[in-house]
């Protein structure tokens, strides 16, 4: 692992692949996790979390998260274990100590983070999807891992594959590679890459001769197969909502490799097509790529062929055209066109395969409806029909007839089964969908076709599976079924795999083990599904019965497994039918419309027209169809085998898939496979984003932590004896004995010297086997013990090298002696004469045999010479010899060379040749015993066909007797058919009658009934009518008694308002107290302020003189440094100099000596003795100096250090000054902060006051609330009480005069009040600006705290800096005092400095944590303060709200009387614009015809140009006789020109169409225009009339508004000279903020009142107004008939009104303070007003509307034409522009063709110049014709584009004129919709006003009712008393008149009722007005 790492560490890519192993290896990590006992605890959102267990409490821990440090109790069972630091990011799982779940998930996680998406976990390699491009799929990565083993490079797919693909080679084996995982999990992505990599590796770059093909070009097959991916993923992959590129089909791609291991060839398997796709998608989703591909990629030719219409308007593209930001769809169809072509598909069959897809899509618009009276669908339009007859070549009657109504056999004969519009876009749906499905197989077979090379032999082959992974939804399909039922085989086999083999191992080993088979963990699942009466069995058994239906299904399936341990029955409230259990979970599934899923139904009769069409792709694709047609169950019968089967080759979908999933499993079981699992992180598709919750759910979906739990079971971790002992030997020193012994006793003796649990470990055969997580635990102690090892060895080499060091000294030493001796003497030697005599003498001695030497000499010269001529003689012939030895020697090397080759070939072939042949004998073996099974087997089963045989003669002759029984009984049910027609259809007519006579019976009851209610209603009035006459004669007496209280009530209301008034005073007058108040807050606050900027400057110069301090202190232990260094260099220094010193007292004793010895000795001798005197007594000179210099360092060393003391004294005395002055400065602020919160505390008991003044207040309004309901309780009292006030109406008209006026007055009082609260809002906004600056200064002052504290924080570090520095500088004073204790110095002085600084140190550090505890406090008061301040805001802000809305509902009426004025400006202005646009569209048309005769000129020239090209190539292709081998070339080019010239057939066509349009849209104009010029004729008209009569209504209106508006200016004038008054006042407030507060609320308080005054006065107005109106209109009504009943009525209308303002001035306090919503109230009220206002004026409106509306129509149709002639226009624009496009592209390649041409005459000309001069003559003049018919083609082409660039520009200029239509258009359609709600809130108004109207005339029409009867009642009494009095007088018979009286009673008694009725209608009327007043 080491040595890949430092060979590959330089790449930039493995920063993506390998782990950093110096941040896992942390020392501090790993002491942590053991100190803090770290475990995983589950959790909700992340899976799990670290924790650190705290405690135990019997079965539960108490542990601590480590991210939140929050305590939970949580079970042991729910805790896993945690691995330790080094095994962090590990590249296999099965690595792990502590094998979990949360293991794996964390290391995932934290391999996910740093970027490394593999990760290996034992056979797994798990893939996590970046999201995101990595460097680490290039060129250099495959290098890397090509023919490198797994362990040796990092994870990575490549390394999965060349794995496989080296077994594959060396074992001869074949391999599978097995991708799954979830849809957008990167499946597809790592398929390509594991091709990708298998096609560079074994890409087949040889020689021919090897290959021994010539036509297999390079690269060819390996090109094929990388661009067969982009064919299936067009055609298979879609958008979903997961992944914009997900594949809708499961794949087993197969490559076939050859004895060489070069790439063979390829097969692809396709599996479960999800092909409704093509029908129907969910939101947010798309079909198949390739539709939208060739709607946007194919040109304008392929889209008239294949019929291709806009995306949106194919039904079966359900969304439209949904553009995917990943997906470029026009260059994907590029690159698919392009891998076609690659894949040898040529044009013919692409375009057969679109006339497929566009069919498919043209399938969706066939539109069905229902006949009426009967079943029968039928085709209204057959318009898609012909086209998708066109593209499938199929005739039009006949596919509508067979859809319509099909061919049936019913027995012997044919029938025609009508269908419904249901059944027949069920079998069109069915059909596109299998039309689709044929045509991708088919594609998938072309693709395997090209792959496929015969000519090449395969040897051996990898298999891809890319399929989709487990699927658990809400509710599951048949799909989903199937996609588990296939994962639940791939479990087993991974099970089977990496278990069952591992425990053959096991045995194999010997170890002790009962034998588990994973595999049949899944095995009961599996059956489920699988078996006979499984799932799939019974749903094939269903899809064969007519009548069974997914209920039926669902109920045999529950009776048949509902005791099966894999299978549970849904419960009674879910949407699903039943659940299986799976080795992933539990999944839900719902059986709807799985019969039809399973047997996938299509129309015999279309499928048999399919495979006799025109078209022969189509027959192919439809040639071999198996399908389940409307009588597919016709001809079933039963066997004695319980199975049902059908004559034909009938099968539905579960059986055709269990076939190929058994074959494919099959084919893995026959591999060696490797699996690849595909984890997506997040559903965001965002990178570097992990959710926990769903990794783990896909861990579990795919396997990896059902592997891991088999895992926990078994021995994952192996090793053998030799390695096992050679690795671990040292751990158990001298356990093994000396001399051999046997690898498995010695692990045993080793094994029981560690002392491992048994259960954790077995000895096998060959290895030992351990259990995981124990080799770790090995590992760790071999760590550990290596660590100690190698201690100790280089403990010992130092050791070694430090004697060898000391040895090496020790001869130096001796050697430096030696040099002395030898010097001394020759010292002593040199001047000694007979030394001198010896070294002249001595070189004398040789000169004597000098000639002797010299003639010697000379001879053996002449002698080498002579040797030297024949060595080069010799020289020359070697070198000639040499070379023609090296030519031979280079000739026999390269046929060595060949030689060997040849050998090492034919011995490759040999043994492989060997080993086939081993192989084959035991696969002939293995046959052998096949074949003798399989014929005991075929003779059994040969018994068992002549059984079947019989019992199938019977079976059918059984058969043939139904099927005439079941002819008869269809004939039967015909006839039964028919007469149920008959009489369904009598039914039908009888019920008709019959649900007409019920009508007219209820009719009749209903009538009935409302005869009897309204007789009961008669009744019940009479009753109550006489109630109500005693009622009111008994009340009629209180009302006067009521009427005082009423004024008294009056009186006390004004008495409240006046003490109201005298409290606002008072409150003014606090108010102008809290401002002063203020006023000093705010001076004191910015004194504050600047002790705190003289503070915080004087801790600035308190820092930066502690910091020139520590740099004094910093300089000074340099100093101290620098001194203890010198002082030892002195000390070194005099120690040598002793030294020296001894040494020459030695010298000079031994020279003292030497002189006594040697007394004779010469004058040299003397003089010798002379000079070493003199040195040495220099020496002792210069050491006397050397001393004393040293001496004087030392003495200005320890002055300078006394200085820096005292100056280091004196800066801790200003310290100390410096903190006395903080400490004053903060006692001084913790007084100014007591100040402020003592004000604090006043301000709020204030504001408690003033709380308790509100509630009083409130209290109050409470009782005039219920003083108000006294008041309406009176009120019914006063109405009855009205009927006797007739005579006081002169009395109520003067006070209706009284009242005109004081409503003059109130509006006065309004406009000014008015003024007074716009007043209070700018002061309102003035202190919210304030308050803003306030909040301003104290988020600065919280900075400034912030800074103060941070600086504090600092201090201390800097105390603590300072107090570690004094501990060093203690430390080395001690270290300088031992050093200096010679000299005598001493450091009394600073041990005295030393405690000082500690004290001082101890007393600054208590004043610091006083310092933070007032900080403390001080945030908290801090906060207090901001959370009012934030109350405040809050209610500021509701202030303002409220203020803004009474704004905006005061300028509602002034903008209504706006809009009215504006309109009629606004329809002259669109008289105008309309007679403009009329003229723009005239020069339109005119231009339009220009521009149409030029293209029709175009067109002509184009025709000839096409005739000329045409008779060019008859003549080219009647000389293609003489070209010889160039025919291909030459019809290339004839193809080639003859598609231009169907392009420009083409173009001359669509061309055509566009004039004959543009002639269409001219005639349209045409009409249009005098259509318009007439409308807007008559609409002109119209609208003068309509506007004359606005014009008066609203002169009028005006000429009132201007009154009012006149007495309203005056009211602001005034309001503007309070305004300024108030401003003064308001400048004073702009300094203050506590006090603000105040002010608020009293302004609050003021505002409230005023408004509630205000609403009142306003209520009084406008009811005065109403009352006037309403009285002025009910009198010139009844001006001559009623007098008397109009004073009556005014009279009740006034009272009403007074009582009514009087409770309405109590509520609107009470709403005021509630809520206040009385302004809302107050503009309906004001509306109503002005409705009832114009009610004279509302037909006429409703009439002017109605006119308005129609005209706005007319505009919207007109509008409409417009918008679709700029369509037009625009249309046509692009299509021109397309026309020159293609022009242009035209002129292009005609030149390029040119050019080509040219060469390849030219290759002609060289080529044939031999054989045919005349042919090669006439070629090259009919080229230069060719060249000049181009050359005029040229011409013409730029004569086409100058006409299209001046076509260009006329297109602009329309362009222009269109937008500049477009642009009025949209001013119309604003006008249009303002208009339009503008008439409809007049409607809203009208129909309001309407309401009311109605109401009040019934009201008024019930009064005169009343009034009539009352009148006509009191004068039938009165007639009455008189004659009974008459009677009475008359004294007449008595009898006789008493009988007369009682009939005069009994018929006076309803008229009395309605005399009774007056007063009570009295009541009613004023209940109603009361109630209108309410609303």
């Amino acid at each position: 692992m080491a040595d890949r790492r430092e060979s590959t560490s330089n790449m930039a890519e493995l920063q993506y692949l390998v782990v950093d192993k110096q941040v896992i290896n942390d020392p501090a990590s790993q002491a942590e996790w053991t100190a803090k006992r770290l475990v995983w605890v589950p959790h909700e959102t992340h899976g799990f979390v670290a924790a650190s267990i705290k405690a135990e409490r019997g079965e539960e821990l108490e542990v601590e998260i480590a991210e939140t440090n929050k305590l939970y109790l949580v079970s042991k069972d729910d805790i896993q274990k945690m691995n330790p630091p080094k095994f962090s990011k590990v590249e296999d799982m099965a690595e792990l100590t502590c094998l979990n779940e949360a293991s794996v998930l964390h290391n995932l996680k934290d391999r996910y983070y740093s970027g490394l998406i593999y990760t290996y976990s034992g056979l797994f390699c798990v893939v996590v999807n970046p999201y995101k491009r990595l460097p680490i799929y290039t060129e250099k990565v495959i290098v890397l891992y090509k023919g490198k083993k797994r362990h040796e490079v990092p994870p990575h797919v490549y390394a999965i594959t060349d794995n496989a693909y080296r077994s594959m080679l060396q074992d001869r084996e074949d391999q599978s590679i097995l991708c799954t995982g979830e849809s957008g999990a990167g499946k597809t992505e790592n398929t390509k890459k594991v091709i990708q990599y298998l096609a560079y590796v074994a890409s087949s770059h040889r020689p021919k001769s090897v290959l021994g093909h010539a036509e297999v070009a390079k690269g060819e097959l390996e090109e094929q197969l990388l661009q067969a991916n982009p064919i299936l993923e067009s055609f298979g992959n879609a958008k979903t909502v997961k992944n914009d590129n997900s594949s809708r089909f499961g794949k087993f791609i197969r490559i076939n490799f050859d004895m060489s291991g070069y790439i063979a060839g390829a097969n692809i398997e396709s599996y479960l097509l999800e092909k409704s796709r093509t029908v129907r998608q969910a939101k947010d989703e798309r079909t198949f790529h390739v539709f939208y591909q060739l709607l946007a990629g194919a040109n304008e030719a392929q889209k008239k062929e294949l019929l291709l219409e806009d995306p949106k308007a194919y039904r079966f593209l359900s969304h439209g055209f949904l553009n995917v930001a990943s997906i470029d769809d026009q260059q994907e169809f590029q690159l698919t066109m392009q891998a076609m072509e690659i894949m040898g598909l040529n044009h013919e069959d692409m375009m057969s395969i679109f006339k497929i897809v566009s069919a498919t899509m043209q399938f969706g618009n066939m539109t069905f409806q229902q006949e009426r009276k009967t079943d029968q669908a039928t085709l209204p339009d057959n318009t898609v029909a012909q086209k998708v007859c066109h593209l499938l070549g199929l005739p039009v009657s006949d596919l509508v007839k067979a859809l319509l109504k099909p061919k049936l056999k019913v027995g012997r004969d044919f029938v025609h089964k009508a269908q419904n519009k249901e059944q027949v876009e069920f079998a069109v749906e069915a059909l596109s969908k299998g039309t689709y499905e044929r045509m991708f197989k088919w594609i998938v077979t072309r693709i395997n076709r090209s792959l496929d090379r015969t000519k090449r032999q395969g040897a051996s082959f990898i298999g891809i599976l890319d399929i989709a992974g487990f699927e658990i939804f809400e509710l599951n399909s048949f799909e989903q079924l199937c996609i588990n039922y296939t994962n639940e085989k791939l479990q087993q086999l991974f099970n089977h795999t990496m278990f069952v083999l591992e425990q053959e191992e096991y045995q194999r080993e010997g170890i002790e083990w009962k034998f588990i088979d994973f595999g049949l963990d899944l095995q009961p699942t599996i059956e489920l599904i699988e078996k006979p009466m499984g799932v799939l069995a019974l749903v094939d058994e269903e899809c064969f019965f007519p009548k069974a239906t997914d209920k039926s299904f669902v109920e045999k399936l529950v009776a048949s497994h509902k005791s099966h341990p894999k299978f549970q029955v849904a419960e009674f409230r879910s949407n699903a039918d039943f659940s299986v259990i799976h080795y992933a979970g539990k999944v839900d599934y719902a059986a709807a419309q799985w019969l039809m899923k399973n047997m996938d139904p299509l129309n015999d009769n279309v499928i048999e027209m399919l495979q006799h069409s025109t078209e022969p792709f189509v027959v192919q694709i439809w040639k071999d169809a198996e399908i389940v047609g409307l009588s597919a169950t016709a001809g079933i019968s039963e066997t004695q085998f319980g199975a049902r089967t059908r004559k034909g080759m009938f099968r539905t979908v579960s059986q055709l898939y269990k076939e190929q999933l058994a074959k494919l499993m099959v084919t893995l079981r026959n591999t060696n496979p490797n699996f690849v699992r595909c984890i997506i992180p997040n559903h965001e598709k965002k990178a570097g984003k992990i959710d926990s919750i769903l990794v783990l759910d896909q861990l579990r979906c795919n396997g990896v932590l059902e592997g891991i739990r088999i895992c926990r079971q078994g021995f994952p971790n192996r090793i053998g004896f030799q390695d096992f002992r050679q690795r671990y030997e040292f751990l158990t020193p001298n356990v093994i004995p000396k001399g051999f012994m046997d690898g498995k006793k010695a692990c045993e003796l080793m094994i029981q010297a560690l002392e491992l649990d048994p259960n954790l470990y077995r000895i096998g055969q060959s290895k030992v086997f351990f259990r995981a997580g124990v080799l770790a635990h090995l590992e760790e102690e071999r760590d550990l013990k290596l660590t100690d090892i190698i201690i100790n060895f280089q403990a010992y080499c130092r050791g070694m090298l430090a004697r060898k060091n000391y040895q090496k000294r020790l001869q130096q030493i001796s050697a430096i002696k030696i040099i002395q001796r030898n010097c001394a003497a020759y010292l002593k030697l040199r001047n000694w004469p007979w030394w001198r005599l010896f070294t002249k003498v001595k070189p004398l001695l040789q000169v004597t045999g000098q000639e002797e030497r010299l003639s010697v000499k000379e001879n053996e010269l002449k002698e080498v010479a002579e040797k030297l001529d024949r060595q080069k003689a010799e020289y020359s012939e070697v070198e000639n010899k040499l070379a023609q030895i090296v030519e031979e020697k280079s000739i026999l090397a390269e046929q060595l060379q060949a030689e060997t080759e040849l050998c090492a070939e034919a011995e490759e072939m040999r043994v492989r040749l060997q080993a086939r042949k081993t192989e084959l004998e035991e696969l002939l073996h293995d046959f052998e015993g096949r074949i003798e099974e399989e014929e005991e087997r075929a003779t059994v089963l040969n018994n068992e066909k002549k059984k079947l045989a019989q019992h199938i003669t019977d079976l059918e002759e059984q058969l043939e007797e139904e099927e005439g029984s079941r002819q008869k009984l269809q004939l039967e049910k015909h006839a039964a058919e028919s007469k149920i027609k008959q009489m369904e259809e009598t039914l039908a007519i009888t019920e008709d009658s019959q649900a007409k006579l019920i009508k007219e019976k209820k009719q009749l009851d209903e009538r009935n009934v409302e005869l009897q209610q309204q007789l009961q209603e008669e009744e019940d009035k009479t009753k109550s009518l006489a109630k109500i006459k005693h009622k009111q004669e008994a009340s009629i007496n209180d009302l006067e008694e009521r009427l005082r209280r009423e004024i008294a009530l009056r009186e006390e209301l004004e008495r409240i308002k006046r003490r109201l008034e005298a409290e606002l005073a008072e409150t003014k007058e606090q108010l102008a107290e809290k401002k002063a108040q203020c006023e000093e807050l705010t001076q004191q606050l910015a004194k504050k302020e600047d002790e705190l900027a003289r503070l915080t400057q004087r801790v600035d110069d308190e820092s930066t003189g502690k910091a020139t301090v520590h740099k004094q202190a910093r300089e000074l232990e340099s100093q101290l440094a620098e001194l203890s260094e010198d002082f030892d260099v002195e000390k070194a220094a005099r120690a040598k100099a002793e030294k020296q010193r001894r040494d020459l007292s030695e010298e000079l004793e031994a020279l003292k000596t030497e002189l006594i010895e040697s007394l004779d000795s010469t004058a040299v001798q003397q003089e010798l003795r002379n000079k070493r005197e003199q040195e040495l007594a220099s020496t002792k000179k210069a050491l006397e100096e050397e001393q004393k210099t040293r001496e004087m360092q030392v003495a200005d060393m320890r002055h300078k250090q006394t200085q820096q003391e005292g100056t280091l004294v004196e800066q801790l005395e200003l310290m100390k000054k410096a903190k006395n002055s903080v400490e004053k400065a903060k006692a001084a602020l913790e007084a100014e902060a007591a100040d402020v919160a003592n004000d604090l505390k006043t301000m709020s008991v204030a504001k408690q006051d003033s709380e308790r003044k509100r509630k009083q207040l409130e209290a109050h309004v409470q009782e005039l609330t219920m003083k108000v309901s006294e008041l309406d309780r009176t009120k019914g009292d006063a109405t009855e009480k009205a009927a006797k006030l007739q005579s006081e109406l002169e009395a109520v008209l003067a006070q209706f005069e009284e009242a005109e006026s004081k409503s003059s007055r109130l509006d006065k009082n309004f406009s000014t009040l008015e003024a007074q609260l716009a007043d209070v809002q700018e002061s309102l906004q003035e202190e919210s600006k304030q308050k803003l600056a306030l909040q301003a200064r104290l988020r600065q002052a919280d900075s400034e705290k912030d800074f103060l504290q941070e600086q504090l924080d600092e201090e201390e570090e800097r105390k603590a800096a300072v107090e570690r520095q004094l501990a060093d500088t203690n430390a080395k004073m001690a270290e300088f005092k031992r050093k200096a204790a010679e000299s005598g110095a001493t450091t009394e002085e600073l041990e005295e400095l030393k405690k000082k600084a500690a004290r001082e140190l101890e007393a600054l550090q208590a004043e610091k944590e006083q310092l933070m505890s007032q900080c403390d406090k001080s945030e908290r008061s801090k906060k207090k303060l901001q959370q009012e301040f934030d109350d405040l805001n809050l209610a500021v802000e509701s202030d303002r709200a409220k203020i803004s809305n009474l704004e905006k509902r005061q300028r509602k009426f002034d903008q209504l009387l706006a809009e009215e004025k504006a309109v009629s400006e606004r329809n002259a202005l669109e008289r105008d614009e309309r007679d403009r646009e009329l003229r723009d569209k005239e020069t339109k048309v005119l231009s339009l015809q220009r521009n149409l005769d030029e293209l029709q000129d175009r067109l002509d020239e184009a025709d000839r140009t096409r005739k000329t090209q045409l008779s060019e190539l008859d003549d080219l292709m009647a000389n293609k006789d003489d070209v010889g081998k160039n025919i291909h070339e030459l019809e290339k080019s004839r193809r080639a020109l003859a598609d231009k010239v169907e392009e420009q057939r083409l173009h001359i066509e669509e061309l055509e169409d566009e004039f004959q349009v543009c002639e269409d849209g001219k005639l349209r104009l045409e009409v249009n225009m005098q259509a318009m010029k007439a409308q807007f004729e008559r609409e002109l008209q119209a609208r003068d009339e309509q506007n004359d009569d606005k014009r008066k209504a609203l002169t009028k209106q005006l000429r009132e508004l201007e009154v009012e508006l006149e007495d309203e200016r005056k009211q602001r004038q005034a309001a503007v000279g309070a305004k300024k008054k108030l401003e003064g006042d308001i400048a004073s407030v702009e300094q203050q903020h506590e006090m603000a507060i105040k002010v608020r609320d009293d302004a609050v308080k003021q505002l409230k009142k005023l408004q509630g005054q205000m609403k009142e006065l306003q209520r009084e107005a406008e009811e005065a107004r109403a009352s006037r109106d309403e009285m002025a209109q009910q009198f010139r009504d009844n001006e001559k008939r009623l007098k008397a009943l109009e004073a009556e009525i005014l009279q009740l209308q006034e009272d009403l009104a007074v009582s009514e303002r009087q409770r309405r001035a109590a509520e609107g306090d009470r709403d005021d303070l509630q809520e206040e919503l009385s302004s809302a109230l107050s503009s309906k009220q004001t509306l109503i007003d002005e409705k009832k206002l114009q009610d004279g004026r509302i037909n006429d409106l409703e009439e002017e509307l109605e006119e308005e509306q129609t005209n706005v129509e007319l505009l919207m149709d007109k509008n409409r034409k417009s918008s679709l002639q700029i369509e037009q226009m625009t249309a046509e624009l692009n299509a021109e522009r397309v026309l020159a496009q293609k022009a242009e592209n035209g002129r292009v390649t005609y030149e390029k063709q040119n050019k080509e041409l040219k060469a390849k005459l030219e290759e002609l000309e060289q080529a044939l110049r031999g054989k045919s001069k005349a042919t090669i003559a006439s070629l090259e003049t009919k080229i230069g014709n060719l060249e000049e018919q181009l050359d005029a083609e040229v011409r013409e082409r730029q004569n086409a584009s100058r006409a299209n660039r001046r076509l260009e520009k006329k297109l602009k200029e329309m362009v222009m004129q269109s937008e500049e239509e477009r642009r009025h258009a949209d001013q119309y359609k604003e006008q249009v919709d303002k208009a339009n709600a503008r008439v409809k809130a007049l409607k809203r108004q009208v129909d309001e006003a309407e309401e009311e109207l109605t109401r009040v005339n019934a009201q008024k029409r019930k009064l005169q009712r009343d009034y009539d009867e009352q009148v006509e009642s009191n004068e039938s009494q009165t007639r009455e008393i008189h004659t009974l009095k008459s009677k009475v007088r008359a004294g007449g018979a008595g009898r006789s008149s008493i009988l007369g009286v009682g009939r005069n009673r009994s018929k006076g008694s309803p008229s009395g009722a309605a005399g009774d009725d007056t007063a009570s209608t009295g009541g009613t009327l004023d209940d109603s007005v009361s109630e209108e007043d309410k609303d």
